[in-house]
């Protein structure tokens, strides 16, 4: 682990945005991406750390620490199905297959929570027993595991702006998917998280629920994109001390970036209004719980990368040929 005074001293150093010399560039909230000659796309993530739907820090080795580890499930996964994955030419940065993203973004859920409007918790605790297409039975309790995973589909910001629920056929009668893709899809992402799941229980986490996107290559393959059981797409818990404090009545210990979001609202802060100051201690927190995660996961030793990011990224890159 790195210590405290390592990651201090590089809060003022966090990689916050890249400036490469390629015309075609994409933001999002924290990867920025170029589009490449022969249908290849450039995918560099930034230190960017997003909560509340907003970018709220930058946070030292938070970027490596989702572009390594996506690449090492990327490439554990490929007899699952196929992905974007070409090489990794930099710590913080993937060179991957161009795809065209799907429409719908994939949620599997092993385990009955969350407090947000698309939670399943959130509509069971409000009397719905039919929510996204399943039948849900009386007396469940928050944090309950499910008989098996489920898909919970949205789309990708609605008429409303935001995330919209579908059922799992909503995709295919609304035309978002034709029924073959998306049985496909399903399919991949059951396994997916089968796998995911199988893993984190070796290493004593527990891989609650998490995120996946799909698209299609130039070439026609359906492939698994973007980030891959990350602190950002997944909700992890501690599994030691998970079945005590499940049976107590008690909220699971979180093992992802959920305790970021949980310092905010400790301070009154849930998405509206001026950021409150937080101090450097949790920011120096999350790079660890990043790092810790990365380690715990993979198994492998997490190897910093040198800072400034910039320089080094663009060092990297001219020695791969891609600048």
């Amino acid at each position: 682990m790195i210590d405290e005074t390592r990651i201090t001293k590089l809060l003022n150093q966090a990689f916050e945005t890249c400036n490469l010399p390629f015309t075609d560039r994409q933001s999002g909230k924290v990867r920025d991406a170029y589009a490449l000659p022969d249908n290849r796309r450039l995918l560099v993530t930034t230190d960017r750390l997003s909560a509340f739907d907003r970018n709220i820090a930058v946070v030292p080795y938070k970027g490596q620490v989702l572009n390594q580890l996506s690449a090492w499930w990327l490439s554990q996964t490929r007899n699952i199905v196929h992905n974007h994955l070409l090489s990794v030419p930099d710590p913080n940065a993937m060179l991957v297959q161009d795809a065209q993203p799907f429409p719908v973004e994939v949620i599997v859920r092993g385990y009955i929570t969350g407090v947000t409007t698309t939670a399943l918790w959130y509509r069971y605790s409000l009397g719905e027993r039919d929510i996204y297409g399943y039948n849900f039975p009386e007396g469940l309790h928050k944090n309950q595991q499910l008989p098996q995973a489920i898909i919970t589909p949205t789309t990708k910001g609605g008429p409303s702006g935001h995330d919209e629920r579908l059922t799992c056929r909503e995709v295919v009668e609304q035309g978002w998917l034709d029924e073959s893709t998306w049985n496909a899809v399903q399919q991949a992402a059951l396994g997916l998280f089968a796998f995911g799941q199988q893993t984190a229980q070796k290493t004593g986490l527990i891989l609650v629920d998490t995120k996946y996107e799909f698209g299609r290559t130039a070439d026609g393959k359906l492939a698994l994109i973007d980030e891959v059981h990350t602190p950002d797409s997944s909700r992890f818990w501690k599994g030691d001390t998970y079945p005590e404090r499940f049976e107590a009545g008690l909220e699971p210990e979180n093992y992802d970036k959920e305790f970021i979001r949980l310092a905010y609202v400790d301070k009154g802060y849930r998405g509206d209004g001026e950021l409150p100051v937080m101090p450097e201690s949790l920011w120096v927190s999350a790079s660890q719980r990043y790092i810790s995660i990365y380690e715990m996961l993979t198994g492998l030793p997490f190897e910093p990368g040198d800072y400034p990011v910039g320089p080094r990224l663009h060092k990297n890159l001219i020695e791969a040929g891609l600048l």
